[in-house]
């Protein structure tokens, strides 16, 4: 029982620090393809450009059941950096390797 709430306590620290480090955000800006509009990856990935606190900042959307609909749905494959796609998209958002990540939690949507 000793080494048990050890174990309990440091398993609760970890848990709120994941916790904080995924917030749920909503971003609204321009929408490319990271492969055919950016040339930044080797296959098709969503981002979407918004400006915050006066700079812009691209969120890389994490592919999962919302990411697919949205990329050809809403015409992100096809949209170039002059001709961008506006959308609005709500998700976890997280630093990785320098990049901001957004994995969306529901449906992307064209924004107004």
């Amino acid at each position: 029982m000793r080494k048990l709430f050890p174990l309990l306590s440091v398993a609760a620290v970890f848990s709120v620090v994941l916790a904080v480090a995924a917030e749920v955000k909503t971003v609204t800006g321009d929408a490319v393809c990271a492969k055919c509009a950016l040339g930044e990856s080797k296959t098709c990935q969503n981002t979407i450009t918004t400006t915050e606190g006066g700079k812009k900042v691209t969120y890389y959307l994490t592919k999962n059941e919302h990411f697919g609909p949205a990329h050809k749905g809403l015409g992100i494959c096809t949209a170039g950096k002059d001709a961008p796609v506006k959308v609005k998209a709500t998700g976890e958002v997280a630093e990785k390797d320098g990049k901001m990540m957004l994995t969306p939690t529901e449906a992307l949507s064209k924004a107004d």
